[in-house]
């Protein structure tokens, strides 16, 4: 076996470790050297990352939020001023036009600090910015929801924090 053979299984004994050390769900991917990990967050109730250990590189992908129905341009800019200030990561948009986060670093760098670290942006960055986005890109279909639920009587609780932006199509 070369050291570059060799990288890949050392890297995943220490992505499983710190996994484990700090109890983040996780599973094996569909791919050779896979793990995805589930990250708990508070907008966005779940970050979803694939981690994806080679010899030479390891990459991280998350997926953030579904194409935006409207306000492309507006949504948009503002992924790329939070890009901005983002560290290892980026967000990234697919052929459906679906947003990610997306990161990659040398094999030999996979060790608890710089998992604790890309980690770490990987939920701010998704659950941070997730009711913002939500607004700027789903604002229609959450007005139309409201309306929907309000006028049966239904619960709105899922959409209490835009309720700002949604009180005032409440049926007259």
């Amino acid at each position: 076996m070369s050291a570059d053979s060799d990288r890949a299984p050392a890297a995943e004994a220490r992505l499983t470790a710190y996994l484990g050390s700090v109890g983040l769900p996780w599973e094996l991917g569909g791919r050779p050297g896979e793990y995805v990990v589930t990250l708990p967050g508070e907008k966005k109730l779940k970050t979803v990352v694939s981690v994806l250990v080679r010899d030479r590189t390891t990459s991280l992908s998350a997926f953030v939020i579904r194409n935006p129905d409207e306000n492309h341009e507006a949504f948009y800019r503002t992924l790329l001023r939070r890009n901005l200030r983002l560290q290892g990561v980026a967000y990234a948009i697919d052929t459906d036009g679906d947003v990610y986060l997306r990161g990659e670093l040398p094999t030999t760098a996979l060790d608890e600090e710089h998992l604790d670290q890309l980690l770490g942006v990987v939920l701010t960055a998704s659950d941070d910015a997730f009711n913002e986005l939500l607004a700027l890109g789903f604002l229609g279909s959450m007005k139309k929801e409201w309306a929907w639920r309000v006028s049966r009587g239904e619960s709105t609780r899922n959409l209490d924090a835009f309720r700002h932006l949604l009180e005032d199509t409440r049926p007259g």
